[in-house]
């Protein structure tokens, strides 16, 4: 157990976020973060009916044998997808759910809905000056996300780390802090502790884990992944996507190279459930474009969520017990 401003917060043991992840966060994944000491959330935008998402938000609840567990908000560019947003939050305030995780603009109205109703709100995002737009908006927490980021993780191309160091060097942000993108050690956990953090967000390094519904052979695939199998897809668009280096990403980048600049000329190839259809129901990894960041270097195993956040932290604890024990004397580091 590891305490922090932000694990305090959301009442969770351990400071990790599993950020929510289109088609693959549902009821099982997100109940064994919730069981691990971790903290996830199931995404809506997943579920074809709000029949289909209660019916995730009550199996949750039960699996996650009363540990938290979250609801990501993901709001659209194109307003009309946004009409369900209030009946998925006052579904999941109905079925006990306390955590949320905000995506896109900072919007007071958005935060007190969840909050009036007793909920903690972080906001996902990936510029400081975004971050602090939410906590003017009354967000309870932010999470910063870097280049690395698999999926959408919006324009800005500096580094995770440079990122944090940056947003908390600024002494303007004042509320709880998890950076994420491209995080999957326990030597970068006890990094952005030590950074000021309060938590990291982890999405890619999870994929492969045994409570991932998606197809074994995807799984296998993505164990035999280098860091560099991760790549900017669609750049041209002005919404670029992280994603596996496969075979509609090289199709993608042709089509560009004939002009392409918005999704509708990508076709289906620019549609999530182009990958779920293929990669995660039939294992088929080079249709669709599938999110994925450098952390896939992290993994080795197809194991339990338990198993993986259990050996993450306990490096975490080693690495920090590490730095204080070679903690050198100040007439050391500065010389008379």
């Amino acid at each position: 157990m590891i305490h922090t401003r932000l694990t305090d917060l959301f009442g969770i043991r351990l400071p990790v976020l599993g950020g929510g992840m289109m088609w693959l966060s549902d009821a099982h994944y997100v109940a064994a973060l919730a069981r691990a000491g971790a903290l996830g959330f199931i995404t809506p935008r997943s579920y074809e009916s709000l029949d289909t998402l209660h019916e995730a938000l009550r199996t949750c609840r039960h699996a996650s044998e009363g540990h938290p567990f979250g609801l990501n908000i993901t709001q659209s560019r194109r307003s009309e997808e946004n009409r369900m947003i209030p009946a998925w939050i006052d579904m999941a305030l109905e079925e006990g759910v306390r955590s949320f995780e905000t995506v896109g603009p900072a919007s007071r109205a958005l935060f007190e809905r969840m909050q009036n109703g007793g909920g903690r709100v972080i906001h996902k995002c990936a510029f400081i000056a975004h971050a602090l737009k939410a906590q003017d908006e009354g967000a309870d927490a932010v999470a910063l996300v870097g280049g690395e980021a698999g999926g959408h993780p919006g324009t800005n191309e500096l580094p995770t780390f440079v990122l944090g160091a940056l947003a908390l060097e600024s002494q303007r942000l004042h509320i709880p802090l998890a950076i994420g993108g491209g995080i999957g050690s326990g030597r970068q956990i006890a990094a952005a502790l030590a950074l000021g953090a309060d938590a990291v967000v982890m999405g890619t390094r999870l994929l492969v884990c045994e409570e991932i519904w998606a197809h074994e052979d995807y799984k296998r695939h993505l164990l035999a992944q280098p860091a560099e199998a991760s790549i900017l897809a669609l750049t041209r668009t002005g919404n670029p996507w992280r994603v596996l280096d496969n075979a509609t990403v090289q199709r993608t980048r042709e089509l560009e190279a004939q002009g392409a600049t918005s999704y509708p000329e990508f076709g289906a190839l620019a549609t999530g459930r182009l990958g779920r259809d293929n990669a995660y129901l039939r294992g088929d990894w080079n249709t669709g474009l599938l999110s994925m960041g450098p952390a896939i270097g992290f993994a080795h195993h197809i194991e339990p969520v338990q198993a993986v956040l259990r050996r993450l932290m306990a490096e975490t604890s080693m690495r920090v017990a590490d730095v204080h024990a070679r903690e050198l004397p100040l007439s050391t580091l500065h010389p008379a």
